[in-house]
């Protein structure tokens, strides 16, 4: 992906052709071995690191003037420290193994005007120091980096760099995850979590994507796609392996014969009713010391207006002796307020919130001080409720 980036956009070509030694790493554009002075009026070689702003495979105009250095302070040719372009000196730990000691801002008068304009200048405010000292250095190395790791996404993502999360979203970058059900709520979990690094999103669903699943869902089917009433899992799987490489389809109903297709996966989101099969899948779950979570949806028509309980429950190696209480496991199960087949599409993309959002606190993405295994949210009175704290 670096590769095709780089040949797509002439500003990073170009600085590829005349011998600067670049990389694209995450959201970052990154050049090596530019070189500049120390303390000691040694030369050593840092990296000068840009966020980047693409359309697609192909650059735009740096949307900032702020540029990053990994590297010792640099100083002028008599060892002084360069203060005027230096802004913060600490850690800056950006994802994708990315980290600088130093923040830099230079904005010429009319801004740069692509990223061959911007690592040039900062390279030569670096390296011209360096060539006081040490005539004909340059940060011109005409080396190239080792294969790069093929992304997950077919795309650079950009979102998590190029706001200072990219460490965070790295946290989610080695769970293979289970959808098991496509309906409503699970269609709105593959949404979400095909915009995270998992490697793999396996996807369990043996029906057909018909007309009402288009109105509770995410997207925008055509007439044209309804009338060839694609499994689920292939009408998703083509859409979001648009973005995600790791989409993996099987269009299949989970029971007790085929649970070995679960086998490898790390964590599970459930929106399936209750029955034999549900029983089985949860008792696999739990053998192969995988956590889960499961949704429920029940919404009542009472009078002249819809109301009901969401639910997002979660179980986890650590905890699992309250889950059987709160999940209604068996079909029919009596007292069951999660039966009913009322579907509205934002209350599905709301359940899937919650759920995808709890996985995201388990794996360290969000603050997680009360460790809830149980949510209900009540639409009326707008009321979210945790319960089943892990001590």
């Amino acid at each position: 992906m670096s590769r095709e980036l780089i040949n797509r956009s002439p500003d990073l070509k170009r600085l590829r052709d005349e011998g600067f030694f670049i990389q694209v790493v995450g959201g970052f554009l990154v050049m090596r071995e530019v070189p500049y002075v120390n303390a000691a009026r040694e030369i050593k070689t840092g990296s000068l690191i840009s966020s980047l702003t693409l359309a697609g495979d192909k650059t735009q105009t740096p949307d900032t003037h702020v540029a990053f250095f990994d590297g010792a302070h640099p100083c002028n040719a008599k060892g002084a420290p360069l203060t005027k372009i230096t802004i913060a000196s600490k850690v800056f730990d950006l994802g994708n193994g990315v980290r600088a000691d130093h923040q830099f801002s230079s904005k010429p008068a009319e801004g740069y005007t692509d990223y061959y304009h911007k690592m040039t200048t900062y390279a030569a405010l670096l390296a011209g120091h360096a060539a006081v000292l040490q005539p004909g250095v340059t940060a011109r190395t005409f080396r190239e980096p080792d294969e790069e790791d093929e992304s997950v996404f077919n795309y650079v993502e950009t979102a998590s760099d190029r706001v200072g999360i990219g460490t965070l979203t790295d946290r989610l970058s080695f769970d293979r995850l289970a959808i098991i059900g496509l309906g409503g709520t699970g269609s709105y979990v593959l949404d979400f979590v095909a915009k995270t690094p998992v490697p793999e999103i396996r996807l369990f669903d043996g029906d057909l994507y018909f007309q009402h699943n288009a109105f509770r869902s995410p997207g925008a089917p055509s007439i044209e796609e309804l009338r060839e009433a694609p499994k689920k899992v292939d009408y998703y799987k083509a859409i979001y392996s648009k973005m995600h490489r790791g989409i993996v389809a099987h269009p299949v109903y989970l029971n007790q014969n085929n649970l070995d297709l679960l086998d490898g996966i790390t964590f599970a989101f459930l929106s399936m009713p209750g029955g034999a099969a549900k029983r089985a899948i949860i008792a696999k779950l739990e053998s192969m010391n995988v956590s889960f979570i499961d949704m429920g949806m029940g919404l009542e028509l009472d009078g002249d207006s819809l109301g009901g309980i969401l639910r997002v429950t979660t179980s986890t190696p650590e905890m699992r002796d309250h889950f059987q209480g709160r999940v209604p496991v068996d079909q029919n199960e009596d007292g069951d307020l999660y039966s009913s087949n009322i579907q509205v599409a934002d209350l599905n993309a709301f359940n899937a919130v919650l759920a995808v959002h709890r996985w995201k606190k388990i794996r360290g993405f969000y603050r997680d001080f009360e460790r809830e295994h149980h949510s209900t949210y009540t639409t009326d009175g707008n009321l979210l409720l945790n319960a089943d704290h892990q001590p």
